[in-house]
């Protein structure tokens, strides 16, 4: 195999990889939808603001208010 056939399968396996990790990852976002934001139990902060500091917290990254908002959205829906 030549070094352009390795580097496309390497390639191919990481895009494989992210796209089946990317599911798992995304179900586990602490779920904020029984909180009242702006309360202490939210750290006086609105639920997004919570849940983006939240998943900082735990993995070092920044999601956007727009996904965490996203997120919230859905989380909300789903538990009525």
């Amino acid at each position: 195999m030549t070094l352009r056939g390795i580097i496309v399968v390497m390639v191919l396996t990481v895009l494989v990889l992210a796209a089946a990790i990317a599911p798992a990852l995304a179900q586990q976002y602490p779920n904020v939808s029984n909180l009242k934001p702006f309360a202490p139990e939210a750290n006086f902060m609105s639920l997004p603001g919570y849940l983006r500091s939240l998943v900082f917290r735990q993995t070092g990254s920044w999601i956007t208010y727009a996904e965490a908002s996203r997120i919230v959205q859905q989380q909300i829906a789903a538990g009525r």
